[in-house]
């Protein structure tokens, strides 16, 4: 389907040992959950861990440019897709918050990441909030929060309409919704447009529609008390998906000593339309 235009690097030389096992390690790209579902996820890089959490409907794809620039900086990057969506399994369940934290879980575990930094971005950021409220935060050394879903939910039937469009016209209706994420001003090529949509078109309808009716309904306000760790959280202005009132200074004001970094004219697409500012932020904060 075609978009409608909406106007430190490892040395290189032999590997050594402790390279290629790792290489052996990573060798499946399969992690298993608590309930069998298999998610699918990139692992690159060698370093300190930094865990990737995507927004609704797309997959780990999205963090295409901070994987790439952060793992050739020394750190080592595990971007995974939730359940239904990408590669990952569908089993038609499980796009509750508890189950998605379970999932996350679930990859830094058998993994075995510590001292990592997470990276929560939009629906992924409740996922990463509820993880370390339930989980605890021995793993976790920093958090960073982008475009973050409002804490409070979106509200019982706000995503009805919607639903409703994807049910009947799936494509009409992702592709209407798309300037939302990327912005009105087009800050980013057709071509890389085109790119997100297609990540939209891959994940399951079940998935699509049931995460949708998840984020109506999730609250993690309570779980925001739970996070003690330096956080960062990076929202735009002009975000029409999570309106920084609603989200990222309610975060801001619940998570004591957290900063708030607010992009002047950056919409719900942050980490592509100001993808070289917020990769430097990240590898900053990311270094500690």
């Amino acid at each position: 389907m075609k978009l409608v235009d909406i106007g430190g690097a490892t040395p290189s030389g032999p590997a050594s040992i402790s390279q290629q096992h790792t290489s052996a390690r990573r060798s499946n790209p399969f992690i298993g959950a608590s309930d069998g579902t298999r998610l699918f996820h990139r692992d690159w890089g060698v370093g300190a861990p930094i865990v990737f959490c995507h927004p609704w409907g797309l997959n780990a794809d999205i963090f295409e440019y901070q994987l790439t620039a952060l793992s050739d900086q020394g750190f080592r990057c595990v971007a995974f897709d939730r359940r239904g969506h990408g590669r990952s399994d569908d089993p038609g369940y499980g796009y509750d918050l508890d189950t998605l934290a379970a999932d996350l879980a679930a990859v830094i575990e058998k993994l075995d990441l510590r001292d990592l930094t997470l990276v929560g971005y939009s629906m992924g950021s409740a996922e990463a909030i509820r993880y370390v409220s339930r989980y605890g935060a021995d793993r976790v050394s920093r958090v960073l929060l982008t475009s973050p879903l409002p804490p409070a939910g979106q509200g019982p039937g706000s995503t009805d309409a919607f639903i409703e469009a994807l049910a009947t016209d799936r494509p009409a209706a992702l592709i209407d919704g798309l300037p939302l994420f990327v912005g009105r001003a087009q800050l980013i090529s057709p071509a890389l447009a085109q790119w997100v949509l297609d990540q939209f078109l891959s994940a399951s309808p079940k998935s699509s529609i049931e995460s949708q009716r998840a984020n109506a309904i999730s609250d993690y306000r309570d779980d925001l008390k739970s996070v003690r760790v330096p956080t960062l959280i990076i929202t735009g202005d002009a975000d029409e998906v999570c309106p920084l009132d609603q989200s990222g200074r309610v975060i801001a004001a619940a998570i004591a000593g957290s900063e708030l970094r607010i992009y002047q004219g950056a919409p719900h697409g942050i980490v592509l339309t100001h993808r070289d500012r917020f990769t430097r932020d990240l590898l900053r904060f990311a270094g500690g």
